[in-house]
Formats: structure tokens, sequence, C-alpha cells
């Protein structure tokens, strides 16, 4: 199949070029060419696509089976694209966020569950990550001919994570030492994987799925201890992992899911955080790897990177701050 990423170079987008290639596909991406590196064997098409014309160009005789945009933040910019891309493909797949529903993480969600009020021309400044969100996806399902796949992933890791949640806790464990390690370590979490989002993203765009599905994992498929513990074990590290209260931690301006990534304390902001349902996704045929595994795999990658050159993206705690609380604690 004839396949245009629109990013595909980081992380997800990456992901979905790989798996595009693997299976045969003829893969063009759209993409500035400022981060990350593009896959061999793809087309690459240097553009911006908030540059009307850049898409223009790209769209100039060129048909795909399938688009998948990977990078669309702003409805007005992503209902651009659709409107240059409309008629030159099947299927336009829009990778969109669990944060785009307006109840999570406060409570439970899945599809069913209601979106952001965003218009689908709203400008970047209309709204915040997930009200923009719900926006995109209105630009595509309102402005496609075709099939409208919209994927609403939850927290996703893997190799090649710009974000830096995973990268920051194997970094920070393999340094050894006592570890600050935050909150109940029995709370089940639900975690995916990259590749396994690309795998099921392009599974449903082949069959030329017109629907939506939430793609956030198996609920309780590792709890905190089980995820710090699997970054010990492939790191080698002999850290120690030192678990202190979430009432200590906020009492002490500790900031939830970025300062200790991934933490959640068990409040009402936060109730609904692993609770989403990918029932829908998993029945549909959504295939999820280990956790486990995606550790390993991501360690393997991040050995690679110098630690100088690591990117957190803003997340992990200050060493000082983090002594500072585990004296306390003790």
């Amino acid at each position: 199949m004839r396949t245009l990423v629109i990013g595909g170079s980081i992380f997800l987008g990456r992901a979905i070029v790989e798996e595009a290639l693997r299976r045969g596909h003829e893969v063009t991406t759209f993409n500035r060419g400022r981060n990350g590196v593009d896959v061999p064997g793809v087309e690459a098409v240097r553009g911006d696509r908030e540059v009307t014309s850049d898409l223009e160009r790209l769209a100039e005789g060129r048909e795909w089976d399938i688009v998948v945009d990977v990078c669309g933040f702003v409805p007005r910019v992503v209902g651009e694209s659709v409107r240059v891309l409309n008629g030159r493909a099947a299927t336009y797949a829009f990778i969109s966020s669990i944060s785009a529903c307006s109840v999570w993480p406060g409570q439970a969600a899945d599809e069913s569950s209601p979106r952001f009020e965003c218009a689908p021309d709203a400008g970047r400044d209309d709204g915040d990550y997930g009200v923009l969100k719900a926006g995109c996806e209105r630009a595509v399902e309102q402005g496609f001919d075709g099939n409208a796949l919209i994927i609403e992933p939850g927290l996703i890791i893997g190799p090649h994570e710009n974000v830096g949640r995973l990268p920051w806790w194997l970094t920070r464990i393999d340094r050894g030492g006592r570890v600050l390690a935050p909150g109940d370590p029995d709370m089940a979490m639900q975690l995916i994987d990259a590749r396994d989002i690309a795998a099921f993203t392009l599974d449903q765009a082949e069959a030329g799925t017109n629907d939506r599905f939430f793609v956030s994992g198996v609920r309780g498929n590792i709890t905190y201890r089980g995820l710090l513990e699997e970054c010990r074990a492939v790191t080698g590290s002999d850290a120690e992992l030192v678990w202190v209260d979430d009432e200590f931690l906020l009492d002490r301006d500790v900031a939830p899911w970025t300062e200790l990534p991934v933490w959640a304390p068990r409040d009402e902001e936060f109730a609904g955080v692993w609770l989403p349902s990918s029932e829908k996704a998993l029945a549909a045929g959504l295939r999820c790897r280990p956790v486990a595994e995606t550790v390993r795999d991501t360690w393997a990658w991040l050995r690679e990177v110098p630690v100088e050159e690591r990117s957190f993206r803003g997340h992990g705690i200050d060493p000082e701050k983090e002594a500072k609380i585990l004296a306390e604690w003790a």
C-alpha cells in the first residue's frame, strides 16, 4: 500500500513508518527535517504543514491509500491538511490522545465518553493540549470525505521515546544509590508500547476502518513497583527504591507526573488516570506486548545515547531536592 506519514521521524511516528515499511508499504514522510532522522527507505518530502503551498507541493502528482497524521495539534492546521489531501487517500488516520476526553484523568473513560468542546477551525490559543486535540478530531471527521480513523493513545512508552518519562527513570536508576520512588508501589498502571499502537493503526487503516479507538493498553499490565523493578533489572543497578507517601511528596511541592514521571497521587484529580478502557481496540485486534519487553528494548536503545545527550523534556526531580526529601523521610 502507499502510505503518507505526516511527521514520521520521532517516536510514535517513527514506529509507524518502520511498521509500514516492514509490511512492504511505499512510504512518504512529510516534515520539516529539523527533528529526528528519516527512516531509511522512505520518500522524504520536506515542508511545513502550516504553509499551504508546502502541502500543495506534497499533494501534487501523488496519491496514497493511507494518510497517518502523527503531529497534528492545532485544529485549524489539521483542517488545512485534510482539505489539501482530501480525495488523495482512502483513509485519514489521526493520532489524537486520551487527553481529548473531558472526564479523564478524573474518571474512567472509553470511546463513548465526552470530548472537550472545541471548534474544528480553532487556533493554537483556543485551548490547551487536550482541548485542541478534540478540535483536531472534529477537523478530520467533518472535513475528510473518506474513512476517518481516530486513534486515542494513553501513556506511550518504547524505544526512541522523546517525551523523557521512561528514559528518565532508566537513567536515574542506572545511576544507583537511594532512589525516591513515589506513592503506592502497588498502584496498577496501564502502559502501551508505541510499536503496538503502530501495528494496530496500520491494521485498521489497511482495512479501511472509519471509527475511533482508545489504545491505552491493558488495565493493570504492571504496577509502579513492577515498572521500577524492571528498570533496575535491565540496567543491572544496585539502586535502592525508597517508597515515599503521596501526601509527604505533595507537602514538599513535588509535581505529579513530571518531577517523578508518571506518578499520579491517589486523589480526585487522578482517580481515573489508569482506568481508560481499550476493550474495543483489544476486541478489534490490538495486541500489547509485556511492559518488561518494552523496558528492555528501551534500555537497549537508550544505552546508545550518551547521558549528556538524553532529552527528558522537563521530566525528573532535581538531585538536591530528591536527596533532601529522602533525608526528611528517613
